[in-house]
């Protein structure tokens, strides 16, 4: 989900990568998130996309501002469907929902209606979204390896080389790094290969009026779905495609970079100024939307990521350290002399730091000290463990290029 937090998300924003925004349900993907949120066959799914998702999470913090449009067209097929009424038609909730829109955005409320009413409640979408079972261990050796691997490197390297120019652009125009841009799109969705299947309207009306009680928290979440329907239809209002023709991730993420409708409104950009924004089909959109995404969060250039640090892990204040998880907030002298060792560069490093847990199946976890820029990857998916796979990944491709002459 920006985007939800691959994704569910995947921006929220993910948002990205399912993937995806249900962050607490996977894995406190932080969200989106982008955004998944995962038991039989679904079990090797829950592992693969446990923190991918959609650019979404990040923005379900941040959600833009209603945007008032007129209503299409007759030409525009937008805002029609030859679809006929189904489940949610007699749902009171739903049909109050798209009378509510119709009047906020200037549209006709029979169509709306017809619209939210032709949804499919898709109960493949509500399990995949239900919280993962107790039985579930976070594993970050095992979930590193489902991204750092040969089929996303070598695709990674011909995208790279394909869109260089872009990448450069992107790079001048925001200060985020080729190699950040380039990992985010391989996690989220292997440079466009997968980008999910699911009827986006059905996904997000489903989750909008039907996201599982199991949950903790599932009234935020219903919440959160229901604005993302609504930003769904304005953006289906400005496109000459029907909307039922729209698909992504089954938390509702959408195109290469898996970005939730809120985060495609709010952060994508017409990058090569063609006239028309487009996640789905043109690269340059796509690279420099997912740059933008960053830049509005607070990306600092030239700054670390994160740093190594060496972990007694029978210090007295360790849990103080790992208490605020994510978020910036020692020196690294403090870090340094409480039990996390840093090398000289990350003792050179004059901003707060945070010290973050990756936990392993087998054997100790995992550490590093995460700087501002690292929490900033979080926000396209609120998980440490999507973070630090997307900076990995984007770095090990940058490393398979061609060295220049």
């Amino acid at each position: 989900m920006t985007a939800l937090p691959a994704s569910i998300t995947t921006h929220t924003s993910r948002a990205a990568s399912l993937a995806a925004i249900l962050t607490v349900s996977c894995l406190c993907t932080g969200g989106l998130s982008r955004n998944l949120q995962h038991i039989g066959t679904v079990a090797l799914l829950l592992v693969a996309t446990m923190f991918v998702g959609c650019a979404s999470q990040a923005a379900s913090a941040q959600q833009p501002p209603p945007i008032a449009m007129a209503y299409p067209s007759d030409s525009n097929k937008a805002l029609t469907t030859s679809r006929q009424a189904g489940y949610y038609a007699k749902r009171a909730s739903a049909m109050s929902f798209a009378t509510d829109w119709a009047l906020n955005n200037g549209a006709q409320a029979t169509h709306i209606r017809a619209i939210v009413g032709s949804a499919q409640r898709l109960p493949s979408v509500i399990k995949l979204v239900s919280p993962a079972p107790n039985t579930f261990k976070k594993d970050w050796h095992s979930y590193r390896a489902r991204f750092i691997e040969p089929v996303r490197l070598a695709a990674g390297r011909s995208f790279w080389q394909h869109n260089a120019h872009h990448l450069e652009q992107a790079e001048v125009t925001y200060g985020v790094p080729a190699w950040l841009i380039v990992g985010v799109i391989g996690v989220e969705s292997i440079y466009g290969r997968h980008t999910g299947n699911y009827t986006t309207l059905d996904v997000l009306t489903t989750l909008a009026f039907d996201f599982p009680k199991s949950h903790p928290k599932w009234t935020t979440r219903q919440a959160f779905f229901r604005d993302e329907l609504s930003a769904f239809l304005q953006l289906a209002s400005t496109q000459d495609r029907k909307i039922e023709s729209w698909v992504g991730s089954y938390a509702g993420a959408l195109g290469w970079p898996q970005f939730m409708p809120s985060s495609w409104q709010q952060y994508a950009i017409d990058f090569d100024g063609d006239g028309h924004i487009d996640l789905i089909n043109n690269q340059a959109d796509i690279i420099g939307s997912v740059a933008n995404y960053f830049k509005a969060f607070g990306w600092q250039t030239n700054m670390p990521t994160h740093f190594k640090v060496t972990v007694d892990q029978t210090h007295a204040a360790l849990p103080k350290l790992l208490e605020p998880d994510i978020v910036p907030t020692f020196t690294a002298n403090d870090l340094h002399h409480n039990g996390a060792a840093l090398g000289s560069d990350g003792l050179a490093h004059r901003a707060s730091l945070a010290l973050v847990l990756l936990k392993n199946a087998k054997g100790p976890p995992t550490y590093v000290a995460g700087t501002h820029n690292f929490y900033v990857v979080t926000r396209y998916n609120w998980s440490s463990y999507y973070a630090l796979a997307v900076i990995e990944l984007g770095k090990a491709v940058a490393r398979e290029l061609p060295s220049k002459p």
